[in-house]
């Protein structure tokens, strides 16, 4: 079965052009390298909730938005080489902390075994 890498972040909505254009040059990396499929997703009917949501798990405000990414590989070790490759890769040399259109303290994320798929 696969593998999958899920990431949650807030991006400022003024952002999100610069976050896109990051994502493709990201995407496009990741996919050269064996990824099976690369998504990012912007929140389009999240709402916060009474004890937790997307918005309250990344402390969004008010003129952010919440981005929703996932990869999906052929199993946890793909996803090791695959990872690999792309962090040692020159094209992301220079996306530092700094160069990201998104405050990176407040974005998670994991590597998550399929349980059910169809």
């Amino acid at each position: 079965m696969s593998y999958v890498d899920g990431f949650v972040l807030p991006v400022p909505k003024k952002n999100l052009a610069k976050y896109r254009a990051l994502a493709r040059k990201a995407g496009r990396i990741w996919m050269e390298y064996g990824a099976l499929e690369y998504m990012e997703t912007v929140a389009d009917d999240v709402q916060p909730g009474k004890v937790t949501s997307f918005p309250q798990s990344v402390k969004l405000k008010k003129d952010e938005v919440v981005v929703f990414s996932w990869v999906v590989y052929k199993s946890r070790k793909h996803r090791d080489s695959v990872v690999k490759k792309v962090m040692a890769d020159p094209r992301l040399a220079n996306m530092g902390p700094k160069d990201m259109p998104f405050d990176g303290k407040r974005m998670f994320w994991g590597g998550f075994k399929p349980i059910v798929r169809f």
